[in-house]
């Protein structure tokens, strides 16, 4: 599957308040792994960028004002995007802005959804983490992906991160390697298997409390309550 990880910035919050798209960035994943082909541009709104907005993301009216209009750039991001799954933080918001773009240069362009399939890895992270914040900051220290240098919102740097935090939230490691090295692996030879020492000692085995039962039991009932019914653990 080809998965296009985006990300948008916009003067505000509302497409039904003329708020424009400014900046879009996107990376492409297959097979589970960053290819290195990305999308990234800055884009003129010809309006006021709202001042919460601005501190936000950083991005000036000065700095747009000679980069090219949505117009100058939809077939480009188009062909970038079409047939692929987009996978966006709260997809909503973005898809909305995107659609609203695409809508201001004629019906020819359709919806984003009659091109793409959409995840929105907001409601796959509240479905995982029920009643935790599940923004991208809190994302990045729970699945322990270093987001440092992340000081303010920018298009392309989000969705680099999102691609780490979903690749995370969706299985982490896809291989196992039997070897210490990797060198194998990377020469693309099959590493050989080791096997474990049939003298060693027997593991202990450690139950689980009462107490502890009590709250895993309990755990599962916030996950069955926030899914609506639908926790597989308790059938």
């Amino acid at each position: 599957m080809r998965q296009i990880v985006l990300d948008t910035e916009t003067t505000g919050l509302e497409t039904r308040d003329g708020h424009r798209i400014i900046e879009i960035g996107a990376v492409e994943v297959i097979g589970r792994k960053l290819t290195g082909n990305t999308y990234h541009q800055y884009l003129q709104p010809d309006r006021k960028i709202d001042e919460g907005a601005m501190e936000v993301h950083g991005i000036t009216p000065e700095f747009l004002a000679d980069k090219p209009r949505f117009k100058d750039v939809a077939q480009e991001f188009f062909e970038f995007i079409k047939g692929g799954q987009l996978v966006i933080h709260n997809a909503p918001f973005d898809v909305g802005f995107i659609n609203y773009e695409f809508g201001l240069l004629g019906k020819k362009w359709g919806q984003v959804e009659d091109h793409c399939t959409v995840l929105d890895t907001l409601v796959m992270a509240r479905n995982l983490h029920p009643g935790q914040k599940n923004n991208l900051d809190a994302l990045c220290k729970r699945y322990d992906i270093n987001n440092a240098h992340r000081e303010l919102h920018g298009a392309l740097l989000d969705s680099e991160i999102l691609a780490d935090v979903y690749l995370a939230m969706t299985g982490g490691q896809v291989s196992l390697s039997l070897n210490s090295s990797g060198k194998e692996e990377a020469e693309g030879q099959q590493a050989p298997i080791q096997r474990l020492d049939s003298n060693r000692p027997a593991l202990p085995i450690r139950r689980a409390s009462d107490e502890e039962l009590v709250l895993h039991d309990n755990r599962l009932q916030a996950i069955n309550d926030a899914s609506g019914g639908n926790c597989v653990w308790t059938k």
